[in-house]
């Protein structure tokens, strides 16, 4: 059959066109399903919804997760949107899952998952965008309690945090190290922050256990409210046993001025990252990573902790290995 040179030449444009749709759309599929490749280079977010996993309302972690939130949809391509959570394992599980893109975690929880230590039971595929502020252990007894120090909680009624929280975890370590059973030689109760706090103003548990940055608004409200009522534990003793278990916990001090105590009280602090599932696209690492630090002034209007986030420090994360787009952005800001 002979064609009309018109027709050949429509034939022609025609078969050039799909090789050019089949070609965009092998290209396509090499990119993650976040929205972006997962190649670095480039620090363009790609429009993309993400959901960041934070932790319970009234503690940092969701006051700050809020902010990020609202920065990143305000700054950037990419629309986010923060959760409330348990906070660091179940924010690290959940993150896996796919159920968010983006999560807070303790610096210990999150290495307890890259190396599949309990309770993920293997290696979790998870990264850092970066490090950022600190949590302080803040343990709290009613000083009609007689608890003094951690060997006086056997058999008093305990709140160890929200159930797969890193509050739980370091609460649980901190019992054991003082040759406690946690599910036996103390009465405990798996309670969020708010929970926490109303049962020890009622009377019906006789101390709590939180991991949070400074200051812990439902904290400063119990001591603001209730000052004789509540005073706080010093537990930076406990440290060497501490770390047999993770290299990530030091001790801290919170500051008299924080919650209005008459005196500085010492503790065991550890750090916190920003985490993101492995394949996550680089340019929208690069984004997230750099927005956040080239914003930290109108992010400390959400939470003041905003303020001890520091470049310098941002890619120190441990066991968790730093996303190649973050590492790109760090160092453009430095």
């Amino acid at each position: 059959m002979t064609f009309s040179p018109v027709l050949r030449a429509f034939v022609a444009l025609a078969t050039t066109a799909v090789l050019l749709v089949l070609t965009s759309c092998a290209s396509r599929s090499g990119a993650s399903p976040e929205g972006g490749p997962n190649t670095p280079g480039s620090c363009s977010a790609t429009g993309v919804q993400l959901s960041l996993a934070t932790g319970n309302a009234g503690g940092v972690y969701h006051a700050l997760g809020s902010g990020i939130a609202e920065l990143i949809s305000q700054k950037t391509e990419m629309r986010m949107t923060a959760a409330e959570t348990g906070a660091s394992v179940q924010n690290i599980q959940s993150l896996v899952a796919g159920t968010h893109q983006v999560a807070f975690s303790l610096a210990d929880s999150a290495t307890d998952a890259v190396n599949g230590n309990e309770p993920f039971g293997n290696p979790q595929p998870i990264q850092a965008l970066a490090r950022i502020h600190t949590n302080f252990t803040q343990v709290i007894a009613r000083t009609d309690s007689g608890i003094n120090t951690l060997a006086d909680m056997r058999g008093k009624v305990v709140s160890t945090g929200s159930p797969q929280s890193g509050t739980e975890v370091i609460a649980n370590r901190l019992l054991r190290s003082t040759g406690y059973d946690p599910a036996v030689d103390v009465q405990a109760q798996k309670l969020d922050i708010n929970k926490s706090i109303a049962g020890l103003r009622a009377g019906s548990i006789d101390a709590l256990f939180w991991s949070g940055g400074l200051p812990t608004a439902a904290i400063a409200d119990l001591f603001k409210a209730n000052a004789g009522l509540v005073k706080f534990i010093d537990i930076s003793d406990q440290l060497p046993e501490l770390r047999k278990t993770s290299d990530a916990y030091e001790v801290g001090e919170i500051a008299a001025s924080v919650y209005g105590t008459a005196d500085a009280i010492k503790t065991i602090v550890v750090p916190n990252l920003l985490l993101v599932k492995d394949g996550f696209p680089a340019n929208n690492a690069c984004a997230l990573t750099k927005t956040i630090f080239e914003n930290l002034a109108q992010l400390a209007q959400s939470h003041p902790v905003a303020q001890t986030l520091k470049i310098e420090n941002a890619a120190e994360t441990g066991s968790v290995r730093l996303s190649p787009g973050s590492q790109q952005a760090l160092d453009q800001l430095k």
